[in-house]
């Protein structure tokens, strides 16, 4: 009997819905959001949402709206455009996603401008106001750079079609994470995965990340925008660690 995998619905600080991973997409190929390649980003939209679906990740109804969106707009771009007069140009159909990518960023600003002077002024409050501490949070790296991790060890990963049962228990590799961690200050997500020789095996750690950051073993964080993913011990643990089963 074939059992069935839980999905696991995950919520990151940093990438709130398509727009985001839009924007992600855009600004690492250098692109002008005026004349965007809407081949390309689609292409590499959908392969952003296909590593998704490998992980097991929930995706929202919001961004398969934005796939079948972007497929309207190049499905458009690559019909034949109707005879018009000499000098008159027709709409261009990536008018409406400018317009919502325009309107993001303004936001996104006022945000970041929002979230700057509240850190500014945190300590300027009446008793009893609360200020929560970053140490709450267990996930602050970008979905696009834990995607781009996993993608890049997938990349290194051989290819099997083979299906076995139980080989990649997850118990095993959430010790395998908290020995490698034993000593050490951080580690580089990359060093989990490197060990792996199975996509399967990639995918189980990844999962054993994820649970030790809802017990509040560890956090994963990136420390500068677009930088490397560490994994450093959950503060509120780091002294109180209890040992786990080395299941192999």
């Amino acid at each position: 009997m074939q059992k069935k995998t839980e999905k696991i619905d995950i919520h990151l600080e940093n990438f709130e819905g398509p727009l985001d991973l839009l924007m992600h997409l855009i600004r690492k190929s250098n692109i002008d959001i005026y004349d965007i390649p809407i081949a390309q980003i689609t292409a590499e939209y959908l392969h952003y949402l296909e590593m998704m679906q490998k992980l097991n990740l929930d995706i929202a109804g919001e961004f398969l709206v934005m796939a079948a969106t972007l497929m309207q707009i190049k499905a458009k771009m690559l019909l034949p455009a109707p005879e018009k007069e000499e000098g008159e140009d027709g709409p261009d159909p990536r008018g409406p996603l400018v317009s919502m990518l325009e309107g993001y960023q303004r936001y996104k600003a006022a945000a970041q401008h929002i979230s700057l002077r509240f850190n500014q002024n945190k300590d300027c409050f009446y008793r009893g106001s609360p200020v929560f501490s970053g140490d709450e949070k267990l996930l602050k790296a970008d979905m696009a750079a834990l995607i781009e991790a996993v993608q890049k060890a997938f990349a290194r990963a051989a290819s099997s079609h083979e299906v076995q049962r139980d080989s990649f228990p997850l118990e095993s590799r959430i010790a395998k994470i908290r020995s490698m961690m034993e000593g050490r200050e951080w580690l580089l997500i990359e060093e989990i995965f490197s060990s792996e020789s199975q996509r399967l095996g990639i995918i189980t750690c990844f999962m054993a990340m994820l649970e030790l950051a809802k017990q509040h073993i560890i956090v994963l964080a990136q420390d500068i925008s677009c930088g490397q993913i560490r994994i450093y011990h959950a503060p509120a643990r780091r002294e109180t660690m209890l040992p786990f089963p080395n299941n192999t």
